[in-house]
């Protein structure tokens, strides 16, 4: 059966976020593209979602209510924390240490995590209703495009997720990722946010 659309408005939040804690999955937007959420310490739900995007072993990133939540979960310091500072909220994800036990899935065994504030006040808000995360991978099946509408990831999701919430059509860039050892900066993938700057200055 289809999952339900419903709008992206406070009601609609809140049940999404009901859904998540209840170790549901559900389609939000984001700043950037629309996301394919879950509960990032529930194992069931994170295994989940790897079956319904037919992801293969790599990593997922974590989207967090503000920047105290990312910094519980993965170690900011030094250069990713002043990135952090600068590009937060916004379309920049970094990949550091891990702080914390998170399923296998999520971090496949590499020690670290991708985390990310970002900068959508109605994404921002399910987060928080969520505890002050939620899972950032995009919400398309793994190899094609990432979904910009809640018609798009209706279209390859709309059978294996309990809710989507429909935000409109998004225009964003997917984020810009970096791996941030010490003060060594590399980008992973090119996306909304230009970090030449740092990486030239280190």
């Amino acid at each position: 059966m289809a999952a339900r659309i419903l709008r992206a408005g406070d009601e609609a939040i809140r049940e999404a976020s009901h859904i998540v804690k209840g170790g549901g999955l559900v389609v939000y937007p984001t700043d950037t593209v629309y996301g394919l959420g879950c509960d990032p310490f529930n194992r069931d739900a994170v295994g989940r979602l790897f079956e319904v995007k037919k992801r293969e072993a790599k990593p997922i990133p974590v989207l967090c209510d503000s920047l105290k939540s990312a910094a519980a979960l993965a170690q900011l310091s030094g250069a990713s924390l002043s990135l952090a500072v600068k590009h937060w909220p916004g379309a920049l994800t970094i990949v550091a240490p891990l702080r914390v036990n998170l399923p296998f899935p999520i971090h496949q065994g590499t020690g670290t995590v991708g985390v990310r504030v970002p900068g959508s006040r109605q994404c921002l808000e399910l987060i928080m209703l969520c505890g002050g995360y939620i899972t950032g991978t995009s919400a398309n099946l793994s190899g094609k495009p990432s979904s910009r509408s809640a018609r798009d990831a209706a279209a390859q999701l709309g059978d294996s997720v309990d809710l989507i919430l429909d935000g409109g059509t998004l225009t964003g860039r997917e984020s810009t990722v970096v791996r941030v050892s010490g003060d060594k900066i590399e980008v992973l993938r090119e996306g909304a946010v230009g970090v030449t700057d740092e990486i030239t200055s280190k």
